[in-house]
């Protein structure tokens, strides 16, 4: 949410600004150029509204330091008739608006949204231009595969076309995503969803949004991820877990960029762009039902698959020197820690090795990485006897899954959040997966 700072002696004007801003924005005042001057140099505000003859500092003064500190944060100056000199000299030390009084507050609040639009779309040409040498990234690695990927990224960017991205859990299906929406241009946010984090009731609303009063609890209008993601891209991570009614709804935003909110009538537009994710083959819930064959060749408009990190060996200690090199380490992976690195299997994929390596950074004391200790410690207890392996592999890694949960919960007495803040994932997402592996039942059994 933007930060905006409001600055008028007069408390009536005051008042009258911040009440129409405070509905968008984060917004804090102050009633003269001395106490605003204090508060812009303990906070950062994306948005400065100044009158320009105040008690004290003035407004002018004001600015200048503002743009000082903020060089790239516009300001709006509120000036009477008599000053409009005063309003010019404002314009030449950076001000990007100036308001005379009497002014009405749907003007100002046209130009803050017009100044934070421009803003925003500064930004993102800026981060653009910063990042034009390495447009990748955190995508690591040198595999041909990879090399597919990028290639398929480039390609695909800047047009509106939906994507599949398919891939083992921890292959990195977000990270492509939020690539795509880089490099894309789109000025909108990316907007994640993880479908199966929620609940079946709850999902629909999330998506969607509510109108107010459209069921018990809904005691406000509510915008889903589609609208919030408008001009940006909505990324639909486990697509395979929505259920079929939601389905039919997805289809029609896909094909008539429509939607209508949970209890309402009105037909709302999109023009979100769509990703989606999962780690199921949807060719095979076509064929048991649980997925709409219309759907899935809408979304299979141009898949891109991710191997799993032991069929592309070359790319595991690329991963683990940067992985170190983002934790600030100056840690060395010997030649026994590549060794291991390189001959696991990697379940968990990407995921997995990201949290091995910042383990090993806590267990190791000396020069060398302790990758011996941080495998270790995961592997105790886990016998590749314990599975069946009959059950293939995406069953075979559910039930590892369901093992360090359990195990974890276990050592740490079936605090969630604890659990959830050592496996690296959200609270959210724990309480779904214990659902999904009745892992309740094996505890009260």
């Amino acid at each position: 949410m933007y930060k905006i700072l409001i600055v008028e002696d007069e408390r009536n004007i005051r008042e009258s600004i911040e009440a129409i801003l405070s509905e968008r924005y984060d917004v804090k005042t102050a009633s003269s150029g001395n106490e605003a001057l204090n508060i812009i140099t303990k906070e950062s505000f994306d948005l400065l509204i100044t009158d320009i003859r105040m008690p004290g500092i003035s407004g002018l003064e004001l600015l200048k330091e503002f743009k000082r500190l903020y060089p790239d944060n516009p300001v709006i100056v509120i000036t009477a008739f008599t000053s409009i000199q005063s309003a010019v000299e404002a314009m030449k030390a950076g001000a990007s608006e100036y308001v005379p009084k009497p002014f009405s507050l749907e003007e100002i609040d046209i130009k803050v949204r017009n100044l934070l639009k421009s803003k925003k779309i500064n930004e993102e040409k800026k981060f653009y231009e910063k990042e034009k040498d390495d447009i990748f990234g955190e995508i690591i690695g040198k595999s041909p595969e990879i090399e597919k990927i990028k290639e398929s990224i480039k390609k695909i960017a800047k047009n509106d076309t939906t994507v599949l991205i398919t891939g083992e859990t921890g292959t990195g299906k977000e990270l492509i995503a939020w690539t795509i929406h880089k490099l894309s241009g789109r000025i909108g946010p990316f907007v994640p969803v993880h479908c199966a984090a929620y609940a079946r009731g709850v999902i629909e609303s999330e998506l969607f949004g509510h109108e107010k009063g459209s069921f018990t609890g809904a005691d406000k209008l509510r915008r889903g991820k589609i609208e919030i993601a408008e001009n940006g891209t909505l990324f639909l991570d486990e697509l395979g877990d929505i259920p079929l009614d939601i389905q039919v709804k997805l289809l029609r935003v896909l094909e008539n960029r429509t939607f209508e909110r949970v209890g309402g009538n009105k037909q709302l537009n999109t023009n979100a762009r769509i990703i989606c994710a999962t780690n199921k083959n949807l060719n095979e819930l076509v064929k048991n039902g649980t997925f709409r064959e219309d759907l899935y060749y809408r979304i299979n408009v141009f898949p891109i698959h991710i191997p799993p990190l032991r069929e592309r060996k070359e790319d595991i200690l690329l991963l683990a020197e940067y992985f170190l090199k983002k934790s600030n380490s100056n840690l060395k992976i010997d030649n026994n820690a590549k060794n291991l690195l390189i001959n696991y299997n990697w379940p968990g994929n990407i995921r997995e090795l990201q949290n091995i390596i910042e383990r090993a950074i806590v267990l190791s004391e000396n020069d060398n990485l302790r990758i011996d200790l941080a495998m270790g410690n995961i592997n105790v207890d886990l016998n590749i006897s314990d599975f069946n392996l009959n059950n293939g592999l995406d069953k075979i890694i559910e039930d590892i899954e369901k093992h360090i949960i359990l195990k974890t919960l276990k050592e740490n007495n079936f605090s969630q959040t604890k659990t959830a803040k050592i496996l690296k994932i959200n609270r959210t997402t724990l309480q779904y997966k214990i659902q999904k592996y009745k892992i309740k039942d094996d505890i009260n059994g």
